[in-house]
This record gives structure tokens, C-alpha cells and sequence, in this order.
């Protein structure tokens, strides 16, 4: 495993991003366990393209203007979903104590949608990790699994950190409404943003 491997999916994975405003949310509004079920469920959203990447479907994403374009703009209606429930005292920044199957459920498929619905994760996968493949490898596919592995244990590792800090605080914010109305506005224009953002990516 190169240093240079590392180097660079340590700084992809703590840079800013829907996963990284998702799980600080998380921590905020329901605690460490639920920051912890975030940066999991963001983990498992990785998954899908890993599998498209290895089995040739992040070519059509690549090729495809279309295919590219559905799944671009189902994940900006999405993020603006998110945004709207975080102004309504829903959804991320809902304040919740319950930890029944319901509200695990809650934070799980919003974790997993927020990541399996950006097509540029996909088309990252297929020119990312083929750089720290050397030309003489002989298991393409095994290397190709490892550095996924090592990019999927990042991220979890790293957005658990993100969330159980932001937990950390948690009654220092739960604790003041002006606050909490703060951050309820700050985390919907960061959805909104991330959405913006998205909306405007290109194929490449």
C-alpha cells in the first residue's frame, strides 16, 4: 500500500462533502451512537459504485448523458429534501433521543441514498484507484478490492470521528433553541449548496 495511496484518500475522505455534513448533523441532533450509524450508512453507500466501477456500469454513467443526468439530478432533488427537513426540525437535524429500529432505519437509507445518488462517485472509482495499480499486476481485481477496502475503512473511520465530535458538543447546542435554529439554517444551505454543486458537475 503506497504512501501516496494513503496520503490521497485521507484528504479526499476528510475534505468537506454531503457524507461529512451528513454525519455531523447526525451527532448533533441524535448523539454519538446515530453519528456512528451515519458514517456507516455513507460507508455502505460507496458500496453500489464500487460494484459498478469493477463490473463496467460506470462506463455508461461516463457515456451515458442521460443515464448520467438521472442519477445527477435524483440525488440534487435529494440533497434539497434534506435541506427542507433540516428546516422543518426533521430528518438529520431532527433532535432524537429514540434509538428504536425506526429511527436507526431513518438515519441508514438517508446515509445510503445521500452517496448511491451521485453518479460521480462511480466514474471516481474507475479513475482513482487505477492509478495506484501498477501495469505488471497480476490480480487487478484483488488490488482493486484492497484499495477499495482501505478507501471504505477510511471513510467510515473518518466520519465516525466527525460525528462523535460533533456529538460531543451536542448538548451545548441542543441546549440553546437560538442555536439550534442556527445550525438548522447552516446544515439546510450546506444541502443546498452540495446540491448546487452537484447539479453543475459534467461528465468527464
Amino acid at each position: 500500500m503506497s504512501i501516496e495511496f494513503l496520503l490521497t484518500t485521507l484528504i479526499i475522505v476528510a475534505s468537506p462533502g454531503t457524507g461529512v455534513v451528513y454525519t455531523l448533523a447526525a451527532g448533533l441532533s441524535r448523539g454519538g451512537r446515530a453519528s456512528v450509524l451515519a458514517a456507516f450508512a455513507c460507508t455502505l453507500g460507496i458500496v453500489p459504485h464500487l460494484v459498478a466501477a469493477l463490473t463496467g456500469l460506470a462506463a455508461l454513467l461516463h457515456t451515458s448523458a442521460l443515464a448520467f443526468e438521472i442519477v445527477k439530478y435524483a440525488g440534487v432533488a435529494y440533497l434539497l429534501y434534506m435541506a427542507w427537513q433540516s428546516l422543518r426540525e426533521k430528518g438529520a437535524l431532527r433532535i432524537d433521543d429514540n434509538t428504536d429500529a425506526r429511527s436507526v432505519r431513518q438515519v441508514l437509507v438517508d446515509g445510503i441514498l445521500i452517496n448511491l445518488l451521485n453518479p460521480k462517485l462511480s466514474i471516481f472509482f474507475v479513475a482513482f484507484l487505477p492509478q495506484f495499480i501498477s501495469a505488471g499486476e497480476e490480480h487487478v481485481l484483488a488490488r482493486m478490492l484492497e484499495l477499495s477496502g482501505v478507501f471504505m475503512l477510511a471513510t467510515f473511520i473518518i466520519f465516525s470521528l466527525y460525528g462523535l465530535f460533533a456529538a460531543a458538543m451536542r448538548d451545548k447546542v441542543v441546549g440553546s433553541p437560538r442555536v439550534m435554529a442556527w445550525m438548522r439554517r447552516t446544515f439546510s444551505a450546506a444541502f443546498v449548496a452540495l446540491g448546487a454543486r452537484l447539479a453543475l458537475q459534467q461528465q468527464q
